[in-house]
């Protein structure tokens, strides 16, 4: 699994947080009305917050899916969720999608998972219901040239997630 481009991250660091987290706003938007759904199938655990930790990016994402809505934090923040994920950005992506086991990640230490363990379980399980698939949920977004985005990003996921990383020597 690819991380994250640390040359590629640096940007990162000088992108204000209210302009991140308007960002990541939108992109959830996006999702629920693409899988209205989506946190009805949290059941109890739909007023909790949950953190995910990309190890390769300066943000912490908390989304409280009762309010249908992301706080973004530099990464160092304590951010109160109730249960965190935390492993390399494009792992939690595909973890998103489904595309990955997420109890073998967690078993290899590949991804960490604290707090409200049962609260994760259910988070786990409504994504896994629902089918996302982010290059074709997200392109609608760049309106006439969202078949170019959804293919470019396609592509992208296929490599950073099924390619083997090549060695500089």
């Amino acid at each position: 699994m690819m991380r994250f481009p640390p040359a590629l991250a640096i940007p990162f660091d000088l992108v204000p947080v209210p302009i991140a987290e308007r960002t990541a706003n939108m992109l959830l938007q996006r999702l629920v009305r693409r899988h209205p759904g989506l946190f009805e199938r949290l059941g109890e655990h739909k007023s909790k917050r949950y953190a995910f930790r990309p190890i390769d990016l300066p943000f912490v994402f908390v989304v409280a899916p009762a309010d249908e809505e992301v706080t973004v934090l530099r990464g160092d923040a304590a951010d109160g969720a109730d249960a965190s994920v935390e492993g390399p950005f494009f792992m939690l992506l595909a973890l998103m999608e489904g595309r990955l086991d997420g109890d073998a990640l967690f078993f290899s230490r590949d991804l960490a998972i604290s707090g409200d363990m049962e609260a994760m379980l259910a988070l786990r399980n409504a994504l896994d219901d629902c089918d996302i698939d982010l290059p074709t949920d997200l392109s609608t977004l760049a309106g006439p040239f969202a078949p170019v985005v959804a293919r470019t990003a396609a592509r992208i996921r296929g490599k950073v997630l099924f390619e083997e990383p090549r060695s500089w020597s």
